[in-house]
């Protein structure tokens, strides 16, 4: 018999995979195959952990794995058989380890699934910030009637056609993310390691990793969007914060370390970036006494963004769809590309 193990059970309950679709999972593969459910909750926070005790006994000799990440003690326990991964997340840096690289499978992701929640949630982050709703949460925690603070010819309220929108990364998060924003009016422009690629719906300019501070200058917003690699690194430092205009907001839902979070305090300190809409950290959770928290122009999420209750409706499609594609030999949707890391 050939083996599959589903290992979806999540700590977190909007996370961890229904009964139902692990029956659908079952009968997607079909006769000849043994489909192996880990019942062990494992984290499913960031890029995963994939490496429960439960879960390495059972990939042993396993063809297939699907899961939230996937451990090196996973890979070495299927050995030589291993021939697909397929993680629940979107974040895959934790997965790419020596053992994954050196091995035979492939790996594909679900940033597509998560780009639909992860889009409405940059764009309600950006209502929030063109709307000074942070000068609003303030006076109200100061019981202060701030109309004259908004209503003053200096009031720091926008109409969202007026943004320009930068996009740090235009893949399945940062195209969703510039499709709504084109439709409420915005200016979009996006910078990507290829730019010579098709240009997405929604982006009026794409450039490469050597524009981004040529499109900061212009970016009323900053959204950061890009996968974790060794390239993105703090991509968004010092030099690219300084050269967004005054007044300017960043959103971050890619990951912290992608931001440069001293620099961002900063300049939100000294007046010259309005504020800040966070849902990633460096380190997560974010520690009690981190400045962030009583920040009074940083608005807080626990990297929640993706949330959605039709997460696994869009997750199910996307996982039956390529169990079909894989038992016909053709090619995976969201194949991850070792090198470049997404």
């Amino acid at each position: 018999m050939r083996r599959a193990v589903v290992d979806l059970t999540s700590l977190r309950p909007i996370w961890s995979i229904p009964p139902t679709s692990v029956s659908v999972i079952r009968e997607a593969f079909g006769n000849g195959w043994e489909v192996v459910a880990v019942s062990e909750p494992t984290a499913s926070d960031g890029d995963g952990a994939g490496g429960t005790a439960a879960a390495v006994q059972a990939a042993a000799g396993a063809e297939v794995y699907v899961g939230w990440g996937v451990s090196a003690d996973v890979i070495r326990a299927a050995g030589e058989k291993l021939r697909w991964v397929h993680t629940a997340a979107a974040g895959v840096g934790g997965s790419i380890t020596p053992e994954l690289r050196s091995g035979g499978a492939v790996i594909t992701n679900s940033r597509v699934v998560l780009g639909e929640p992860i889009a409405d949630w940059v764009v309600a982050a950006i209502g929030f910030c063109a709307s000074a709703f942070h000068v609003v949460v303030a006076a109200q925690n100061e019981r202060r009637w701030a109309k004259a603070e908004l209503t003053s010819l200096n009031t720091p309220v926008r109409e969202l056609r007026d943004l320009n929108v930068g996009i740090v990364g235009a893949g399945g998060i940062g195209q969703a993310v510039a499709k709504r924003c084109r439709a409420l009016g915005m200016y979009v422009s996006a910078i990507r390691r290829d730019p010579a690629r098709r240009r997405p719906q929604g982006i009026r300019w794409v450039g490469g990793p050597g524009d981004l501070l040529e499109m900061a200058r212009q970016s009323d917003v900053l959204v950061i969007a890009a996968p974790h690699t060794v390239e993105t690194y703090r991509i968004v430092d010092e030099s690219v914060l300084a050269m967004l205009p005054d007044g300017a907001y960043v959103i971050n839902v890619a990951r912290g370390a992608l931001l440069d979070e001293d620099a961002l305090l900063v300049h939100l300190n000294n007046g010259h970036l309005a504020g800040a809409v966070l849902d990633v950290f460096a380190k997560e959770p974010l520690a009690e006494d981190h400045p962030f928290w009583s920040h009074p122009r940083i608005l807080v999420t626990p990297h929640v963004s993706g949330v959605s209750h039709r997460f696994w409706e869009r997750e199910m499609e996307l996982i039956v769809d390529n169990i079909g594609r894989y038992l016909q030999g053709k090619r995976l949707r969201n194949l991850v590309n070792l090198t470049t890391g997404y």
